[in-house]
């Protein structure tokens, strides 16, 4: 399907604005065309009396037949001078009105489109998100949306009135002198071959502009996320340069870009001004012979002129065309991109109580093993741990619970559903994670904490950010709970940033709480705390935590050790601990190294500090 048919999908609903909007624009092209005949009534009954007595003032006979005034006197000057006024003020409200209709319609459907690609960019998985950069996301979700509008909307409608304007103005030549007429006949095969030209050049320039754009946008936003690491490495310098070589492309884009346009516009300027020579020329001599007017003459060549400026604008809009092209099919691509994570036809109901099972499941991603052969059943309300080391699969494990990858082996169970059975709004719905990446948004604490629930009552935000032992830095902070943090927690550290979240997770109050390694910014102390106080607090509640400090996991009723995405050992604490694997060999390394101590002592501790 072509990019053009392909916007038809959405933008056919907008036609008849479009149309509508399209006809008005013929309605002021022809009273526009009209004005040099008027003006023409000027030379020849006015300031004249040649046409008297050589023309009969074509379709406005009726302003010279005596009516409205005898040549050459003030009340025809005034006649006519009313006839072109109100033909220009209607022309105006015409134009006035079509100008704010079509923008309307125009930016009706680019916020249409913004609102499909955002859902498009929600409902794809981030698998294929991973696909594209930021900066080609951006492109994409932004001045693609507004290009393609724009021709659409804008440059389509402009190529219509061109082409309206050349059809009349030579059925108005034809009438009074078909010799005018050669001239755009002459002319017309060498505009558009140079036309042609002119788009092919074009749309490969528009390209390498777009491209170049985003990878601006890509280094530019990297750079604002990680400006404290580019600080604290003293590389700026680097980043600079980058910066500078994709500036550098993106200037070169748009030299190439004034070189090809200044090129061509001087092809049309010496095209449209050879046209008007030879008008004059052949207007002159027609007028010389008695054939014309001087009035007519002065009408033939500005119609003349007025079809060598739109074959110049149509040339104009045919360049701008390639560049909605352009953004028309980077859209059409992103919306055609199809999720790896499919809803089911019939979806089936979620319960409150989810009893979870894993069976022979495995999991590869663009050919690499992620989980092999996992089995397991987690009855609801247990708590569960998962440990191993740095790509060991316990977040791919825990993500494919909410289908964020999907199994390709075996298969995920929650009350002896496929989990791909259910809606995946109602599956990730019962279920409240906090990643080991924490996200933030650049927002107050309070809009943070109530991100799922963002009408819910001060008074809960403040409890469970108590629980979650983030109550005390954020009373300490000069705005407490309505302070900004900056872009993805800026300005906060690592544990007060993961507090923040678990907070958020809890305001959730869903059946299934997850911790993927969630607590490892905080101490012993203030995790023993906040384990504790979920537990006391959240009790008939399944909890799945991932960690890497053995201490988390203590008190959980089953723990798995995975590596290379299988789980090599499994049982309770003590059972681990006695089995004297790989498990118990991480314990006695952190109790060494000083992580973990005595739980027995961890625990009172932990009273003691409460």
């Amino acid at each position: 399907m072509g990019v053009f048919s392909y916007g038809m999908r959405y933008w056919k609903k907008h036609v008849p604005c479009a149309v509508f909007c399209q006809i008005l624009g013929f309605i002021a092209i022809a009273l526009d065309l009209l004005l040099p005949l008027l003006s023409a009534l000027f030379v020849d009954y006015v300031l004249t009396d040649s046409g008297v007595e050589n023309g009969d003032g074509g379709i406005f006979s009726f302003l010279v037949n005596g009516r409205f005034g005898a040549p050459q006197t003030w009340r025809l000057f005034f006649s006519i001078t009313a006839f072109f006024a109100a033909f220009v003020l209607l022309r105006e409200i015409v134009i006035y009105t079509r100008n704010v209709l079509f923008q309307y319609n125009g930016l009706l459907f680019e916020n249409e489109m913004r609102d499909l690609t955002y859902k498009k960019l929600v409902e794809l998985d981030s698998g294929t998100v991973a696909t594209y950069n930021t900066g080609e996301l951006l492109t994409t979700l932004n001045s693609d949306i507004i290009t393609f509008k724009e021709m659409l909307s804008r440059i389509l409608q402009n190529l219509g009135d061109s082409f309206f304007v050349l059809a009349l103005s030579s059925v108005i030549l034809a009438f009074n002198s078909a010799w005018l007429l050669l001239i755009p006949v002459i002319i017309a095969p060498v505009l558009i071959t140079v036309l042609v030209k002119y788009t092919k050049a074009a749309r490969r320039v528009s390209m390498n502009i777009r491209r170049n754009n985003a990878r601006l946008n890509l280094t530019v936003q990297e750079n604002i996320n990680a400006v404290r690491l580019v600080r604290s490495f003293a590389n700026e310098d680097v980043e600079e340069s980058k910066f500078d070589a994709v500036n550098a492309d993106l200037r070169a884009a748009y030299f190439e870009q004034a070189d090809v346009s200044s090129k061509y516009n001087l092809a049309f300027n010496v095209i449209r001004q050879l046209a008007y020579i030879a008008t004059i020329a052949i207007g002159a001599l027609l007028v010389l012979r008695g054939v014309f007017l001087v009035g007519i003459m002065t009408a033939c060549i500005t119609y003349v002129l007025k079809i060598m400026d739109h074959l110049t604008q149509v040339s104009n809009n045919m360049y701008q065309l390639q560049y909605g092209l352009v953004s028309g099919g980077r859209i059409m691509e992103f919306l055609e991109k199809k999720t790896r994570i499919p809803e089911p036809a019939v979806p089936q109901k979620m319960s409150r109580r989810p009893e979870i099972e894993m069976r022979g499941v495995s999991i590869t991603a663009e050919g690499k093993p992620l989980l092999k052969n996992v089995s397991m059943k987690i009855p609801f309300g247990k708590k569960i741990g998962f440990m191993g080391g740095t790509g060991s699969g316990k977040s791919v494990l825990l993500k494919s619970l909410v289908r964020i990858y999907d199994v390709t082996e075996g298969e995920i169970l929650i009350d002896g559903k496929d989990v791909r059975d259910y809606d995946l709004d109602d599956l990730r719905d019962v279920f409240a994670y906090v990643f080991q990446d924490v996200f933030l948004f650049s927002n107050t604490i309070d809009a943070n904490i109530a991100f799922y629930a963002p009408d819910v009552a001060k008074e809960e935000v403040m409890r469970v950010a108590e629980l979650a032992q983030a109550g005390r830095f954020i009373r300490s902070l000069p705005q407490g709970y309505e302070t900004i943090v900056g872009e993805k927690g800026l300005g906060l550290s690592g544990g007060q940033k993961q507090r923040i979240s678990i907070a958020r997770a809890l305001l959730k109050n869903a059946p299934v709480l997850v911790l993927d390694d969630a607590s490892s910014a905080l101490d012993v102390i203030t995790e023993r705390k906040l384990m504790r106080s979920i537990k006391e607090n959240y009790p008939e509640r399944t909890i799945l935590i991932a960690a890497h400090r053995v201490s988390s996991l203590a008190d959980c009723d089953e723990i798995f050790y995975m590596q290379d995405g299988e789980i090599v050992e499994r049982g309770t604490f003590d059972e681990l601990i006695a089995l004297g694997g790989r498990f118990a060999e991480i314990y006695r390394m952190q109790a060494e190294e000083g992580v973990v101590d005595d739980l027995q002592a961890l625990s009172e501790a932990g009273e003691a500090s409460a």
